[in-house]
C-alpha cells in the first residue's frame, strides 16, 4: 500500500502536482506518465484510481480500507480497467473492447478509469483508435497512459494528455527497489550508484558480466597492492578480455572510481557513503599503499582515461597508461 506521502518522496513533482488537482477539482480526462522503468508509474496509477473512487478520501488521500480501495489495489474494481500489452504489442481489439467496457453504465457510479501499460507498445491501428477515444472526453473518464517511451508515442494522442514526467529514482530509493527485487544490499548499492535506472540495474545484476567486473576491480587493487609488477599483466589477460566493448571499459572504469572514491570516504570516517560496503577490511589494508593525495591523483587519471576511451584511443593503450599511473 502506498500513501501520497510515500509517493512524495519518490516522484514529489507529479506527486504534487497530482494532489492539487483534487484541490482544485481539475481532475484531467487523460494523463501520460512518462519515466522509465520503476520510477513509481503504475504504484502513482492506482493510487490516484483509490482517490478518485474513494468514499472516505480525506483531501487527496484515500482511505485504503473501504471495498474500493481494496478492489482497486488487487486490480479487481469493476470501473477501473486495465490494459497491457497482449504479447508484444497492445492490438486494435483490446481497444475495443475497452470502448465497448465504456458504452456501458459504470457499476457503482458513472465514472470509469482506464490505464493503459507500456501505451508506447499499441499498434498503429490501436494508436489511432485510441485516438478517436480520447477526442471526445467524458468529463466522467480519466486515462492514465503509461510509457517508458514518450517519443514512441503520436503525437496528437500526446497533444491531448496532460504530461507527468517521472524522474529516476534517487539512489536511495533505486537500492531499495533492488532489494525487493531480490538483490543483496551489496550489489544494490553499487548498482545504484552505476546507475539511476532500475531497469538497466536488473539487466546488470542479472548477467555474470556485472559480478565478475566487480570482482576483476577488487583483484585489480590487489595486484597493485601486492604484485605491482604484475599489473601489465593482469591488465592484458584478465581485465580487458572481460572488458572487450568500449561501453564496458568505461562501467569497469565507473566502479574503479567508485572504490577510490570509498577509500577516501573511509578515510574521513563517512561509511554511510561507501559503496563496497564488504570491503572495508580490504580499504583499510590499502590505505596503506595509497595516501589520500594518491587517491586523488589515482581518481584524476581514472577519469582522464574515461575522457581517452571517448575520444577513440586504443583501450589497451588508455589502460596500460592508467595502470602505470596508479602503480606510483
Amino acid at each position: 500500500m502506498q500513501t501520497w506521502n510515500d509517493m512524495k518522496q519518490i516522484q514529489p513533482l507529479v506527486s504534487q502536482m497530482l494532489v492539487n488537482s483534487f484541490k482544485k477539482d481539475r481532475i484531467s480526462h487523460a494523463y501520460l506518465f512518462q519515466g522509465s522503468r520503476g520510477t513509481g508509474k503504475r504504484e502513482i496509477s492506482k493510487l490516484f484510481a483509490k482517490s478518485i473512487f474513494c468514499p472516505n478520501r480525506d483531501g487527496a488521500e484515500p482511505c485504503h480500507a473501504c471495498n474500493a480501495c481494496h478492489r482497486i489495489e488487487s486490480g479487481n474494481h469493476p470501473d477501473v480497467h486495465w490494459i497491457e500489452p497482449d504479447g508484444m504489442s497492445i492490438k486494435k481489439d483490446q481497444i475495443l473492447r475497452l470502448q465497448k467496457e465504456f458504452t456501458y453504465t459504470g457499476m457503482e457510479s458513472n465514472r470509469k478509469i482506464y490505464v493503459v501499460v507500456g501505451a508506447d507498445k499499441m499498434t498503429a491501428n490501436a494508436s489511432n483508435r485510441l485516438l478517436k477515444f480520447l477526442e471526445e472526453p467524458s468529463r466522467q473518464t480519466t486515462a492514465m497512459l503509461l510509457t517508458e517511451n514518450g517519443q514512441a508515442i503520436l503525437d496528437t494522442i500526446r497533444s491531448r494528455c496532460q504530461l507527468m514526467a517521472f524522474q529516476p529514482l534517487h539512489s536511495v530509493h533505486l537500492e531499495e527497489k533492488l532489494v525487493e527485487e531480490g538483490i543483496s544490499e551489496s550489489n544494490a548499492k553499487l548498482l545504484a550508484s552505476l546507475t539511476n535506472n532500475l531497469a538497466e540495474a536488473l539487466e546488470f545484476d542479472e548477467e555474470n558480466w556485472f559480478a565478475n567486473a566487480r570482482k576483476l576491480v577488487i583483484q585489480l587493487i590487489e595486484v597493485l597492492q601486492n604484485k605491482p609488477n604484475e599489473a601489465l599483466l593482469f591488465i592484458n589477460h584478465q581485465w580487458m578480455p572481460h572488458f572487450k566493448e568500449r561501453e564496458q571499459l568505461q562501467r569497469g572504469l565507473d566502479l574503479l572510481i567508485f572504490w577510490f572514491k570509498d577509500m577516501i570516504n573511509h578515510d574521513l570516517g563517512r561509511d554511510e557513503a561507501i559503496v563496497y560496503i564488504q570491503e572495508i577490511d580490504r580499504m583499510e589494508q590499502a590505505s596503506m599503499r595509497w595516501s589520500r593525495q594518491n587517491i586523488v591523483e589515482s581518481l584524476t587519471s581514472i577519469l582522464e582515461a574515461k575522457r581517452k576511451i571517448n575520444q577513440n584511443v586504443h583501450p589497451t593503450l588508455v589502460m596500460e597508461q592508467l595502470t602505470l599511473h596508479l602503480k606510483r
